[in-house]
């Protein structure tokens, strides 16, 4: 998986990466089973700071996408807690949904949204 990240995006480093991860789990390019590289080879690989690719992790690792191994380091091991992860996405699409009311995004566009963004998963896109 090639993580990307940019530099010049307001969006705090370690939220890119914990984004890109979840992106490559939700396209299935990145498994359950799956290890990540080390910490200090994440970082390496994408330039940057040990610390923001461990609070990545620990983020990934409190929000049941991951499970953290001494001999193994960081695995996929998702959390089937559906009902909590309902609540969680309702959360954060509240706030989505309102900036989107805000600038008079309709609700069927919404919908279509939606649906081309499941469907690139689905098919590996992301």
């Amino acid at each position: 998986m090639i993580i990307e990240i940019d530099f010049q995006s307001e969006e705090a480093l370690y939220m890119q990466l914990r984004n890109q991860i979840i992106l490559g789990i939700a396209t299935s390019v990145i498994q359950e089973g799956d290890t990540l590289p080390s910490v200090r080879q994440m970082a390496e690989d994408i330039g940057i700071n040990m610390h923001t690719v461990n609070k990545a992790y620990s983020v990934l690792k409190q929000e049941g996408f991951l499970r953290l191994d001494r001999r193994k380091g960081a695995i996929i091991a998702l959390d089937t807690d559906k009902i909590r992860a309902m609540e969680e996405m309702k959360d954060s699409l509240r706030v989505v949904l309102a900036r989107g009311c805000c600038k008079n995004v309709t609700r069927q566009e919404v919908h279509a949204m939606v649906d081309e963004i499941l469907d690139d998963m689905k098919n590996g896109r992301m």
